[in-house]
């Protein structure tokens, strides 16, 4: 039995390096901002500061559809990024039914940006 456990020992070594170094990177910051002052809120720290002016409507109002567009769109043509490295790297292994199963993909994805570009989904008034 003492080989196999023998066998072990670097992975156990590695998780307990692993457990070591996210508790620092979870304590440390916590300790360093109690001693930089970062921890102590007062109103200049507590007022908003992503926009640079504070609400003036309730938080719960609806965005606009255009927001929500936006970020389906950004999302689709990263998706379209994220498939494009592969089937390249592969192209010579799949041929060309991959070829033509990617221009396929690519032609819908060019007609539905075409579609959004003529509806006005990236027009912002």
């Amino acid at each position: 039995m003492a080989p196999y456990a023998a066998e072990y020992l670097p992975i156990l070594l590695f998780l307990g390096v692993a457990l070591a170094l996210s508790a620092a990177f979870v304590v440390l910051p916590m300790i360093a901002s109690r001693f930089t002052g970062a921890s102590n809120p007062y109103a200049d720290k507590l007022a908003e500061y992503e926009c640079g002016f504070p609400a003036f409507e309730d938080s719960r109002s609806q965005f606009d559809v255009r927001f929500y567009l936006v970020a389906i769109l950004f999302i689709i043509f990263d998706l379209e990024a994220a498939f494009l490295f592969p089937w390249a790297v592969s192209l010579g292994a799949i041929g060309i039914a991959g070829w033509a199963a990617m221009m396929i993909f690519l032609a819908e994805l060019t007609l539905g940006y075409i579609y959004a570009w003529k509806k006005g989904a990236l027009e912002w008034e």
